[in-house]
């Protein structure tokens, strides 16, 4: 009987999958949205996510190296922060400024934290609203040989009307990454099917954002209006594939479902409300921050002990 009990230390049941092939997996579920964003905007495209993943790839190398660290790189998470943060840009920036978004997403929010795991909030997009307040023309700014004007949901904000099949299919001005629904949708439903995200979070988030703009967004419930914003800006992009986040999101079940409603209010304020028309980033980046108060009022009970009741000494 006793061949049969190995003592070890913790964890006990472990699991095929690693950080790597969940890293690999986001990339690949990304690849339809790149690729799109490329077809859609051209070469420059290519450049701008080859120049993001190089500088985030490379920041986490030389960091490792210099500060004699583990070195992670082959974990993939640079090269999704890398991929996500191109995604999150537009197509006419400086390549220096994409360049610098890498550096500031793995070395200050990444790498000075601890490393993967100890982010308190989204890498990628913590570099996209270090680029908006320091860049703020640059960044805003979605003017190139394809498109210009306004992005669809900017002139939906300016009361304009917008081709919402177009909005779907991606056929519009807007970051990389951001502008076909279809593209997102088709890696969403890849990860969902493999078991590495479920719609807890970008369910909720995206029911929550439609419902603010049904009831303050001043067009009622009115199909048009909500489809697009739904399909604009990076509601999609956000909901599946950066709220969703291991490390930043919630661990509790409960939490999840309050997190997507947060991020959901927060996102329907900024757009309804703020000056600007987009909000997604900035509501995931305070999302962020509130997770520990989420799971701190979302944790269950431990089994045999009665919610707030004091241990006795």
């Amino acid at each position: 009987m006793s061949g049969l009990l190995k003592v070890s230390s913790n964890p006990h049941i472990r699991s095929k999958v690693t950080t790597s092939s969940i890293m690999t997996a986001v990339v690949i579920a990304l690849l339809p949205a790149a690729g799109f964003g490329i077809y859609n905007f051209g070469p420059r495209a290519l450049a701008v996510m080859a120049v993001t993943i190089a500088s985030t790839v490379l920041t986490e190398l030389l960091f490792g190296w210099l500060w004699k660290k583990k070195i992670t790189i082959t974990d993939m998470s640079a090269v999704v922060t890398g991929l996500l943060l191109a995604l999150n840009l537009p197509v006419s920036i400086p390549l220096w400024m994409a360049a610098l978004g890498g550096v500031f997403a793995i070395l200050v929010v990444k790498m000075l934290f601890g490393g993967l795991g100890q982010n308190f909030m989204n890498p990628a997009l913590a570099a996209r609203c270090f680029l908006l307040i320091s860049f703020p023309s640059q960044m805003t700014d979605f003017t190139c040989d394809a498109y210009t004007g306004a992005t669809p949901l900017a002139a939906l904000k300016a009361g304009e009307s917008v081709n919402v099949m177009n909005m779907i299919v991606g056929k519009t001005a807007g970051t990389i990454g951001e502008t076909s629904m279809i593209a997102l949708l088709i890696g969403a439903c890849f990860l969902i099917l493999i078991g590495v995200i479920d719609l807890r979070i970008p369910g909720t988030y995206i029911v929550t954002v439609i419902l603010f703009a049904g009831i303050f967004g001043g067009h009622g419930f009115d199909p048009a209006y909500l489809s697009a914003q739904l399909a604009g800006g990076g509601l999609i992009l956000g909901a599946f594939f950066m709220a969703t986040d291991y490390v930043t999101r919630p661990i509790t079940i409960k939490g999840q479902y309050v997190y997507g409603i947060v991020l959901g209010l927060l996102t329907g304020i900024f757009r309804i409300f703020g000056p600007g028309a987009e909000g997604v980033s900035y509501a995931i980046i305070l999302g962020n921050l509130l997770v520990p108060l989420i799971e701190k009022f979302t944790m269950p009970t431990a089994f045999g002990r009665k919610a707030g009741a004091r241990r006795e000494k």
